[in-house]
């Protein structure tokens, strides 16, 4: 049998954090999302995230969060295995991992990320975590949208709608 592409070593249990959190550079980058149907708002995103530190960790919500939030149909298309895949194999990304719980607030606090980041529709006094990364010395960054996509939008061009 063949050997798993290299990007499934970025793939990292939240259950095993201790053991793998360490390897990480510093200053390390942590964000969070559904991350469903990939475009180029995402990858851009991700880009300008991975800029601001030495290391990027991405969290995904698992299905059952992200069906929580209440996104549009019958969301998420694609299950958590290929998103963080997906995710695992972009060059700006160091690590990604997964979250079953509403928000990745108890990964943040076990990571303890240097700079805690989410997209420019996150103002920085709402993002989970924010107030002890800020404690910590670190930073909270709203990145600005840079392109005007969204899954929602693209599927209902798909559908026709």
């Amino acid at each position: 049998m063949s050997q798993p592409p290299a990007f499934e070593s970025n793939i990292r249990p939240p259950h095993e954090i201790e053991r793998w959190i360490g390897a990480l550079a510093r200053p390390l980058v942590f964000t969070n999302g559904v991350f469903d149907i990939l475009h180029r708002g995402h990858v851009t995103y991700l880009a300008r995230a991975r800029a601001l530190g030495a290391a990027l960790l991405v969290a995904v919500n698992d299905d059952a969060s992200a069906r929580r939030l209440g996104k549009e149909g019958d969301r998420p298309f694609n299950p958590l295995a290929d998103r963080i895949a997906v995710i695992a194999a972009l060059a700006s990304v160091d690590a990604v991992t997964w979250f079953t719980e509403d928000t990745p607030e108890v990964l943040i606090a076990a990571c303890r990320p240097d700079v805690l980041v989410k997209g420019g529709d996150w103002a920085v006094e709402r993002i989970v975590g924010g107030r002890d990364v800020l404690a910590r010395g670190g930073r909270v960054v709203s990145i600005p949208f840079e392109h005007e996509r969204s899954t929602t939008g693209l599927m209902r061009r798909i559908r026709g709608g």
